[in-house]
């Protein structure tokens, strides 16, 4: 089985960047923003994004939250699920904009299961949705508004985000 590194570290970080830069120009500012990543490692992406978020508007705090899909998920039948932690903004999300944050996008489940989770929380503005990678093969009618990188893959291939609070190292790996 063939590994190949598509992105490095200085990659996801120009993009996470560019992604930041997208989010703001397209909200038109920073007010009434909430960006809630969805684990594992679109936490740890909404976490930087909100981090550029901040460093190019220095005066504003950006909301964060983590959201928890595990139990709105349909491809996990029969499976155990370790129930994860969901921790919304103290302010809630109703008249947010919501970005959701995840590191690939692929069939569009587990974006599904988000927006499924996001509703038992409150009622959104409007909901987005940044990704680090966009493989396609979608299942479900969804369409990234933010994306680090278009990675057009086969199914029998995976793709693989590992970043250094997780993984120690920042880079996206296609292997199969």
């Amino acid at each position: 089985m063939s590994n190949r590194v598509v992105l490095d570290g200085p990659d996801i970080l120009r993009a996470l960047r560019r992604i930041s830069h997208e989010i703001l120009e397209a909200n038109e500012g920073p007010e009434n923003l909430v960006v809630l990543g969805i684990p594992t490692r679109g936490v740890e992406l909404a976490k930087r994004i909100v981090e550029n978020l901040e460093a190019i508007e220095p005066n504003q705090i950006i909301e964060f939250g983590i959201l928890d899909i595990t139990m709105y998920r349909d491809d996990l039948v029969n499976a155990e699920r370790e129930i994860l932690e969901t921790s919304l903004p103290i302010s809630g999300i109703d008249n947010k904009v919501v970005v959701l944050v995840d590191d690939v996008l692929f069939s569009g489940r587990t974006v599904r299961a988000a927006l499924d989770a996001l509703t038992g929380y409150g009622r959104p503005k409007q909901v987005k949705l940044a990704v680090l990678v966009d493989r396609g093969h979608r299942e479900f009618p969804i369409r990234p508004d933010f994306v680090g990188k278009n990675l057009p893959t086969s199914v029998a291939e995976r793709v693989s985000v590992q970043l250094l609070g997780s993984d120690g190292v920042d880079q996206v790996v296609i292997s199969g």
